[in-house]
């Protein structure tokens, strides 16, 4: 009997053996394939994160100059800043900023998210209207937060006035200065921040809040006993981006007195990323400055871990 008479069940069982040669392009296909569609993401991050961060390590335990010289120093540039108190200094101010700011954008992120969640007319229009303060300039968002701040004739001052409160110097003193780039920052990312949350609460169930209506809970107990306990990743999520962002804080407070990084005339509002800018690129002190970024690094993963627990421990995660 040949094979062409056998039914299809057997004839199944009779096929030619696959050369070696095409079942090992087969294993290579299903293997090795995946890794080869994501390994430009990390040739590119091996590039761009990891070198720098090993360049930077290497540096920072050098006394490297403008000139190319290096000089071995161990640990005596972070000895260094552990004793300056202008990087101590912008520690403080980093942290004051980053808390003033981060607080605050948090809970209106939250509470607009949740306003953007419920049905009302043109939807769309209004939650794409929120992100129109991220994709603005932030040369343009410093001109008129500037002026909004104004000692003599800013906006923000003029109404101040009307509750007998007198003209405050913005920018030379340290709280309001900080006030006023906490403004500028929340300005920019509160928006963006609330479509983070309104996507993570498009995701929760609805048949959960019908349960609870059906219940008698009142919206304010279903945002309180439903909506925060289901949207704790997310929160998470934002957090830890705040954080990074917040301790990173550059740009807001850098425009904010035209572009310098000395955080004005005392230092009253310099962050950690503008004294790493000073050291290294105005004074030229590059392993300095190298050190001072892997302190901001730690000061990073420290403030990460913290309110990474702070967020779990709000949410009831064990």
């Amino acid at each position: 009997m040949s094979l062409d008479t056998l039914p299809r069940a057997m004839r199944s069982n009779h096929r030619r053996p696959r050369p070696p040669g095409r079942r090992w392009r087969s294993r290579l296909d299903v293997k090795a394939m995946p890794y080869a569609l994501v390994s430009p993401y990390f040739l590119l991050f091996a590039a761009f994160g990891l070198f720098p961060l090993a360049f930077t390590l290497y540096y920072s335990l050098y006394d490297y100059d403008l000139a190319g010289t290096t000089e071995w120093a161990g640990l005596g540039n972070y000895t260094a800043l552990l004793a300056d108190d202008d990087f101590w200094n912008a520690v403080v101010n980093t942290v004051g900023m980053f808390v003033i700011a981060t607080v605050p954008q948090m809970l209106l992120a939250l509470f607009l998210a949740n306003a953007l969640n419920k049905r009302f007319r043109f939807r769309l229009a209004i939650r794409m209207s929120v992100l129109l303060p991220l994709v603005t300039s932030v040369v343009a968002v410093a001109v008129v937060f500037t002026q909004l701040y104004a000692r003599d004739w800013g906006l923000v001052n003029w109404i101040l006035g009307w509750f007998g409160v007198d003209p405050t110097n913005w920018r030379a003193e340290r709280v309001p200065s900080w006030i006023a780039i906490a403004t500028m920052v929340d300005w920019r990312w509160t928006g963006y921040n609330a479509i983070i949350f309104l996507a993570g609460m498009q995701t929760i169930p609805r048949d959960l809040y019908e349960a609870a209506a059906i219940d008698g809970a009142s919206r304010r107990r279903q945002f309180w006993q439903i909506t925060l306990p289901m949207l704790r990743p997310t929160m998470i999520f934002v957090v830890l981006n705040s954080t990074i962002g917040g301790l990173t804080l550059f740009s807001e407070p850098t425009t904010f007195y035209n572009g310098n990084v000395d955080g004005g005339s005392q230092g009253q509002f310099q962050t950690v990323a503008m004294f790493i800018v000073k050291e290294g690129f105005r004074e030229f002190d590059y392993g300095y400055a190298a050190a001072a970024a892997w302190l901001l690094f730690l000061l990073i993963l420290l403030g990460a871990l913290i309110n990474f627990l702070f967020v779990r421990r709000i949410g009831g995660t064990k």
